[in-house]
């Protein structure tokens, strides 16, 4: 019995995992807003009835696909702060920075899922949360090591702002001062705006050395957070 259990489990797997791969595959051709169940049933061999008793709905597909990006971004990002355990804060925010280009231009469609136009009708769940702070939380990790070890260097908080930089610091990170919470949450939104550009082609007869230019405005990121460049 046991081996009947395990056997259908995988099998379970890998038809979920099936299913997901020919979502993708239309998210690539159409779009997500045009994301159809009964279409990858059609494309799998399946009949809709059987492929609703993996996801119920287009939207708990949809849901499925987006936590995967989310951990597949932040899977690359907590690899290269790993990788670069050993540098200076500076340093690792680049590189981590870099993963998150690296995946996002690897990967532009589920990148658009997930950081492009909402999909109409779709609200995302809670499950979503998590997976979508992991980027976050690695950045926010690396700006703490620099401020408990060498120190950050930041410009002070405007009078007007101190509210809800105290309110934004207890949100994402009430052991840091709350000049240095929002620098994080402007230099989080910033570096999603330089890979959006590059993903969504805005950057095409502007920037050509897009290795480069990218490497120094997620640097400048992270010198706009306080992180000091080598001495």
């Amino acid at each position: 019995m046991t081996t009947v259990r395990g056997a259908r489990a995988r099998a379970r797997i890998e038809i979920t995992a099936a299913i997901k791969h020919e979502a993708r595959a239309q998210l690539a051709a159409e779009g997500a807003a045009k994301l159809s169940l009964r279409a990858v049933a059609r494309e799998l061999g399946m009949v809709s009835s059987a492929l609703y008793r993996y996801f119920p709905s287009r939207d708990d597909l949809l849901t499925a696909l987006i936590v995967d990006a989310y951990d597949a971004v932040g899977a690359a990002a907590e690899e290269a702060a790993a990788r670069t355990s050993a540098l200076r804060p500076l340093d690792r925010w680049t590189a981590v920075c870099r993963a998150v280009r690296v995946w996002a231009v690897a990967h532009p469609h589920e990148y658009a899922l997930i950081y492009g136009s909402p999909v109409p009708g779709y609200s995302a769940p809670q499950d979503t949360v998590a997976p979508a702070a992991r980027v976050g939380l690695v950045l926010i990790e690396i700006a703490r090591d620099a401020h408990a070890g060498e120190g950050v260097a930041l410009p002070p908080l405007p009078e007007a702002l101190r509210p809800e930089g105290a309110r934004i610091a207890a949100d994402v990170a009430p052991d840091l001062p709350p000049a240095l919470a929002v620098a994080l949450v402007a230099a989080w939104s910033q570096l999603f705006g330089l890979v959006s550009f590059e993903v969504f082609g805005q950057f095409n007869r502007v920037v050509e050395d897009r290795d480069t230019f990218f490497a120094t405005a997620a640097r400048r990121l992270g010198q706009d957070v306080g992180l000091l460049p080598r001495g």
